[in-house]
C-alpha cells in the first residue's frame, strides 16, 4: 500500500538519522582501522607465532592474511545485502559487529605457533571479514533509508571518509600498539566492537519493512564458489611457481581462474531463471545503477593495488635514502601518505552535499579526470623525489577519490526502489571489493614484469664487486621479486634478510656493512621500480579515464520515486 511509503517518510526523524550516521560510521572505522593496522604489524605478528614472513613456504600465509579478508567480503556482501533486504538491515548490520568482535578476540587469543598459528589467524580473520561484510553490505542501505533523498549524499560521504581516515588512522595505531605485543593489533578492536553492539541494538531501528522471499541457493552457491575461484587464481598469480617470477603459468591458477569465469557464467544464467534472485540483475536495467557500479570497479582498480606500490616506493626507496632504518619505514610511510587523507576528508562531504544539489555526474566524473592527473603527474616525480611534491600530488589525488567516492555510491543507491536497497548495496561493495585484489594482481604483474627486466643483472653486479661468490649471487640475483618487495614492504632490511648471517660473515666488514647500509639496496631498486611504476601508473591513469566516461554515461541527477507499484510490491 502506499501507506507503507508514507511511514517510511513519517520515521524519518531529524534525530533518528543522525543516530544511524554515527553508528554506521563507527562500524566503517572500525573495520578500516583493523584492515591497515594489521598490515603494518604483520612483522611482530609473525615473529610472535615464530614464522619468518619472508621464508618461500611463508609467504602463502602472507597472502592469504593480507588478502584473504577481502576475498571473502567480495564473495559474501551481495549475499548478506540480500539478506538483509528479507530479514531486517538493522538485523543484519547488528550481527556484523557481534561477527567481527567476536573474530577480533579469537584472532588476539590465538593459540598454537608456527604453521598452525599461521592457519588460526586466517581463519579468524575469515570470521571477522563475514562481520566486515555485514557491516558494508547493509550501512549503506541504513543511511538511504534514515537521510532524505536530498542529505543522502552528504551522509553517505561522511560515512565513506570514516573509513578512508580510519585506514590511516590504523597504520598508526599499529605501529604504535606493536610494540607492546602484537595481539594489542586485534583485541582494541574488542571495546569498539562492544559498544558498537550495545549501540546499534539501542539506538538502530528497521525503518523500511521487510521482504519476505525464498533463498536462491544455488544462485547464492555458483556466485560464490565462481567469485572465490576466479579471485583466489588471481591471488597466487603473484605468487612465485617453479623458476618462475610468478604463477601465472602454474595449472591450478589457469584452472581456477578457468573455473571461475565458467561457474560465474553459470551464474548470470540462473540468475535469470529463478524468481526471486539473489543477484537482481533487472537493476542493470537503470543506467545510473549500471555506470556507477562499473566506475566503481574501474575506480577501485586504478587505486587499491597502486597504494600497495606508493607504500612501497616510500618502505623500500625514499624513506631509507633518507636516514630511516628499514624496521621505522612502514610506520612513518603511513604518516607520509596522509595527505590523501586530508585531500579525501576535504572533498569527501563537500561533493557529498554538492551531489546532493546537482547530481553524481559532474563530480564522479570530475574526481576520475583528476584522479587521472594526479596518477600523470606521478609519473614525472624522480625517484628520490621531493617531498612537497609527493605530498602535493597525494592531496590532489585526495581530493579526487573523495570527489568520486560519495556522490558516485549516493547516486547508485538513489536509482533503486526502496525494498532493493540492500541488494543494491550489497552489489555496489561486491564491485568495490572485487576491484582490490583484481587490482593488486594487475598492479603485482605489472610491477615485476618491470624489476625482472633490469634487477637481477643490477644486483648480480653489485653483490660480485662487494666479494659475494658468483654461486650465491647468481641465486640471490634471479630470486623472485616479490621477495625484495614484501622485505621492504614488511619493515626488514631486504639484502640483510637475503644475505643472512652465514653469507655475511665470510665478507669483508666494510663489505657487510656496505651491502646492508640503509642506502645501497634503494640506489640498486630505485630506477628499475620506476620503470615498472610508469607501467603500472599508465595502467591506472587508463582505468580512471575509463571510469570517467562510465560516470558521465551515467545521465543527469536521478532519483528512484516511490511509487504504488512499489508500495504494492513491498
Amino acid at each position: 500500500m502506499l501507506s507503507n511509503v508514507l511511514r517510511h517518510a513519517d520515521r524519518q526523524s531529524p534525530k533518528y538519522k543522525w543516530i544511524a550516521l554515527s553508528n554506521t560510521t563507527l562500524g566503517m572505522l572500525m573495520a578500516a582501522l583493523n584492515a591497515t593496522s594489521l598490515i603494518i604489524a604483520l612483522p611482530v605478528i609473525f615473529r610472535g607465532i615464530h614464522i619468518n614472513p619472508l621464508s618461500p613456504d611463508s609467504f602463502t600465509y602472507l597472502l592469504w592474511i593480507l588478502l584473504g579478508y577481502m576475498l571473502v567480503t567480495a564473495v559474501l556482501v551481495v549475499t548478506l545485502g540480500r539478506l538483509g533486504d528479507m530479514f531486517g538491515r538493522v538485523k543484519m548490520y547488528n550481527l556484523g559487529f557481534i561477527v567481527f568482535t567476536l573474530g577480533a578476540l579469537a584472532a588476539a587469543l590465538t593459540w598454537s605457533h608456527g604453521s598452525a598459528g599461521a592457519l588460526e589467524l586466517i581463519i579468524f580473520r575469515m570470521v571477522q571479514a563475514v562481520g566486515g561484510a555485514l557491516l558494508m553490505a547493509n550501512s549503506a542501505a541504513i543511511l538511504t533509508d534514515a537521510f532524505p533523498e536530498n542529505q543522502r549524499g552528504m551522509a553517505l560521504g561522511i560515512n565513506q571518509i570514516s573509513a578512508m581516515g580510519g585506514s590511516f588512522i590504523g597504520i598508526l595505531v599499529g605501529g604504535f600498539l606493536a610494540q607492546f605485543s602484537w595481539r594489542w593489533v586485534f583485541l582494541f578492536n574488542v571495546p569498539i566492537g562492544i559498544i558498537g553492539i550495545i549501540w546499534s541494538y539501542v539506538a538502530l531501528k528497521e525503518i523500511d519493512i521487510f521482504h519476505p522471499a525464498k533463498i536462491d541457493w544455488f544462485g547464492n552457491i555458483t556466485f560464490a564458489t565462481g567469485l572465490a575461484m576466479l579471485l583466489i587464481g588471481i591471488t597466487y598469480g603473484i605468487k612465485p611457481y617453479g623458476a618462475s617470477a610468478m604463477g601465472w603459468g602454474d595449472p591450478m591458477v589457469i584452472t581456477l581462474i578457468a573455473a571461475g569465469i565458467l561457474v560465474l557464467a553459470l551464474f548470470g544464467f540462473v540468475e535469470r531463471k529463478v524468481q526471486q534472485p539473489m543477484f537482481n540483475l533487472s537493476l542493470f536495467k537503470i543506467r545510473a545503477f549500471t555506470a556507477g557500479n562499473i566506475a566503481g570497479l574501474l575506480a577501485a582498480v586504478g587505486r587499491g593495488g597502486l597504494q600497495f606500490m606508493l607504500i612501497m616506493w616510500l618502505q623500500g626507496i625514499w624513506l631509507p635514502l633518507h636516514g630511516y632504518s628499514f624496521a621505522q619505514t612502514p610506520l612513518w610511510a603511513g604518516i607520509y601518505m596522509l595527505p590523501t587523507t586530508a585531500g579525501f576528508l576535504i572533498a569527501g562531504p563537500l561533493s557529498g552535499i554538492l551531489s546532493d544539489k546537482f547530481g553524481a555526474r559532474p563530480f564522479a566524473t570530475g574526481g576520475m579526470l583528476l584522479a587521472a592527473l594526479s596518477f600523470g603527474l606521478m609519473m614525472l616525480l624522480p625517484v628520490n623525489f621531493p617531498y612537497w611534491a609527493f605530498a602535493i600530488i597525494l592531496l590532489i589525488n585526495g581530493l579526487a577519490f573523495g570527489m568520486f567516492s560519495s556522490p558516485n555510491t549516493a547516486g547508485i543507491m538513489n536509482s533503486v526502489a526502496a525494498r532493493f536497497r540492500g541488494v543494491a548495496s550489497g552489489m555496489r561493495a561486491t564491485f568495490q571489493n572485487v576491484g582490490m585484489p583484481l587490482s593488486i594482481g594487475v598492479f603485482f604483474t605489472l610491477m615485476i614484469i618491470g624489476l625482472s627486466a633490469s634487477v637481477p643483472g643490477s644486483l648480480y653486479r653489485a653483490l660480485t664487486l662487494n666479494g659475494v661468490s658468483a654461486g650465491i649471487a647468481t641465486h640471490l640475483s634471479h630470486l623472485p621479486a616479490v621477495s625484495y618487495l614484501f622485505a621492504a614492504f614488511l619493515g626488514y632490511n631486504p639484502l640483510k634478510t637475503l644475505l643472512g648471517p652465514s653469507v655475511l660473515s665470510k665478507l669483508k666488514p666494510s663489505a657487510a656493512t656496505h651491502l646492508t647500509s640503509k642506502e645501497y639496496f634503494p640506489q640498486i631498486i630505485g630506477q628499475p621500480f620506476k620503470h615498472g611504476l610508469v607501467i603500472v601508473l599508465s595502467f591506472a591513469i587508463g582505468a580512471c579515464l575509463i571510469a570517467a566516461v562510465a560516470s558521465w554515461m551515467r545521465g543527469g541527477k536521478y532519483i528512484h520515486e516511490e511509487t504504488l507499484a512499489d508500495s504494492q510490491a513491498n
